[in-house]
């Protein structure tokens, strides 16, 4: 029988890559966008898509519904949902903080707990990445949204993979750095900001979904089964690290 999986931000750069490295295993996808008409037009007529917005409860118990109505119960969630939201805290507009904190905590808290939910009414276990960011391990400067948004993700992760872990319930989180998707192509549209952003990093150079869309495969995968409530940075060293200055 195969493995089911759910990815929210489906349409998205990660999410693309997670769902190309996960079909190619052998799974059976569940894919969320918001957009139906970028769903349809990134994978046509496979897998099951699903138009919802996760950042609200009823948005995030659909997705569930609508899988209950096809006979699917997904045991493993990959949540690529997130925006970038960049400005000193004091420029900071309200709807841009808001929009930010929808879409990078808000939603991961709605979508992890309709996912939990119909694993515990199934008696099932399975397995949860979320998205955080370098950002939310050091300070950045102008991070200060996604910077909010994203520590609280790591708090969801700790929090909800101590109550999960006896039901047999993995939770984890991945925390990248700069990567080449649209959510980062205003700040990687010239060359000047290009380099910018590569050269902050200890390893010199702009992060790949799919690098990062291998690990996230990964920690929903058995060879991670003993691997719960853990943070894993993907950043070329950026949160740990000082890079060589020249």
């Amino acid at each position: 029988m195969k493995e089911i999986a759910l990815i929210t931000g489906a349409a998205g750069g990660l999410g693309r890559s997670v769902a190309n490295r996960l079909a190619d295993s052998g799974w059976q996808l569940i894919l969320v966008s918001r957009d139906g008409d970028r769903l349809a037009q990134a994978y046509g007529g496979e897998h099951l898509q699903v138009a919802a917005d996760c950042s609200t409860v009823v948005g995030a118990r659909q997705i569930i519904e609508v899988a209950k109505a096809h006979e699917l119960l997904p045991t493993a969630l990959a949540h690529c949902v997130g925006n970038i939201r960049l400005g000193a805290l004091h420029r900071m507009t309200e709807a841009d903080f808001n929009d930010c904190l929808s879409a990078n905590l808000i939603s991961a808290f709605h979508t992890l707990a309709a996912f939990v939910a119909g694993l515990r009414e199934a008696r099932c276990g399975g397995a949860a990445v979320l998205v955080s960011s370098a950002a939310a391990r050091i300070g950045t400067p102008n991070h200060e949204a996604v910077a909010a948004a994203k520590a609280g993700v790591e708090g969801l992760v700790r929090g909800a993979a101590a109550t999960y872990a006896a039901a047999g319930i993995r939770i984890n989180a991945v925390a990248p750095g700069i990567m080449e998707t649209p959510a980062a192509a205003a700040i990687l549209a010239t060359v000047s900001g290009r380099e910018a952003a590569a050269r902050q990093y200890p390893l010199p150079g702009i992060g790949s979904p799919d690098e990062l869309a291998e690990l996230i495969v990964w920690l929903l995968s058995q060879h991670a089964a003993r691997v719960t409530g853990q943070v894993w940075s993907i950043d070329g060293g950026f949160s740990s690290i000082r890079p060589l200055i020249k």
